[in-house]
């Protein structure tokens, strides 16, 4: 099957995603299969309770990046097309943060090229999460942030 990577998808918004629309965009009659991956506001992180999240982009970079994303999942699976939509700004719980939808004739590669999509986009676009909470407010980078300096303990000498 050909692909054209013109019949892909690629945005950042800032208003809420809409994952009807993509999935119908990448759907077509020569697949049997259509994946997608929802990630949403969660209301909670590293046990306390997230009120809501805000996010930043560099974004020309962080749209070329998810491009070349795209790109590469034509090269690694045989894949149709991508759809890809990342929201920018503030996000209530509940809400779709990113939202990724891969079609292919067979569920395998989908699967696969929709598992790659997420994992990749989060170690290499510059797109940036500020969790809110009752006490204030951090950047997420992924990892448990780190305890206030007056309050961690000395690490001993090795």
């Amino acid at each position: 099957m050909a692909s054209s990577l013109q019949d892909d998808l690629y945005k950042l918004v800032r208003e809420p995603i809409d994952p009807a629309a993509l999935v119908r965009h990448v759907r077509a009659p020569e697949d049997g299969a259509v994946v997608t991956f929802d990630g949403c506001v969660r209301n909670h992180s590293h046990s306390r309770t997230t009120l809501y999240l805000e996010y930043e982009a560099y974004e020309s970079m962080a749209l070329a990046k998810i491009r070349e994303i795209g790109a590469h999942i034509h090269e690694k699976f045989p894949i149709h097309r991508v759809a890809i939509a990342h929201r920018l700004g503030r996000l209530e719980i509940g809400e779709t943060s990113v939202f990724i939808a891969v079609s292919s004739p067979h569920r395998p590669a989908a699967f696969e090229a929709c598992r790659f999509a997420i994992d990749t986009l989060k170690r290499t676009v510059p797109i940036w999460k500020k969790e809110y909470f009752e006490d204030g407010a951090v950047w997420a980078d992924g990892e448990v942030p780190p305890a206030p300096a007056e309050t961690r303990a000395a690490k001993p000498a090795s």
